[in-house]
C-alpha cells in the first residue's frame, strides 16, 4: 500500500498548487442550487479522508464490521463547508490526507485482507476501500479543477 500512499501524496502536492490558484470566490459558487460548490466539493474529500481514516485504522484492528452509513449530504449541510475559508479548507484537507497516507503506509498484509462493512451488501478488504478511496479522491478533484 505504499504505492498508494505514495500516489495520493503526490495528487496532494500537485493539487494543491491548483486548488490555491482559484479564488474564494469562484470556489464558493454553486452551478445549480442542487449542486455542491467547489467548496463544498473539497468539504466531502476532508469527510472522505476522516471517514475513511476511522475505516481503515478500525478495519486493521479487525473491528470493520459495521460502520454508519456516510449521509454526505447531511455532513455537507451540517458542517456549511461553504461559509469556511477556502485557503482553510484547502490545508485540512492536505492535512488529512497527509495522515491518511502516513497510516496506510504502516499497515501489513494481513490487516489489508481484513473485512470492512462500507455500507455494501457484503463486506469488502480493506485492501479495496483504500483503494476506492484513492478512485472517489480523484473523480472529485476533477469535478473542483473542471473549467
Amino acid at each position: 500500500m505504499e504505492s498508494i500512499a505514495e500516489t495520493i501524496r503526490e495528487i496532494v502536492s500537485e493539487t494543491k498548487d491548483q486548488l490555491l490558484a482559484i479564488s474564494s470566490e469562484h470556489a464558493r459558487q454553486k452551478p445549480a442550487a442542487d449542486a455542491w460548490s467547489k467548496q463544498e466539493i473539497l468539504g466531502h474529500l476532508v469527510d472522505s479522508a476522516v471517514n475513511n481514516h476511522q475505516r481503515v485504522v478500525r478495519t486493521a484492528m479487525n473491528m470493520g464490521g459495521d460502520f454508519p452509513p456516510y449521509q454526505q449530504e447531511q455532513w455537507v449541510l451540517i458542517q456549511a463547508y461553504n461559509k469556511r475559508d477556502w485557503f482553510t479548507m484547502i490545508d485540512l484537507w492536505v492535512q488529512v490526507n497527509l495522515h491518511l497516507c502516513s497510516v496506510i503506509e504502516t499497515l501489513s498484509d494481513v490487516a489489508l485482507g481484513n473485512l470492512c462493512n462500507v455500507g455494501k451488501d457484503h463486506p469488502v478488504p480493506l485492501r479495496w476501500v483504500i483503494n476506492d478511496y484513492l478512485r472517489h479522491l480523484k473523480m472529485h478533484l476533477e469535478d473542483i479543477l473542471k473549467a
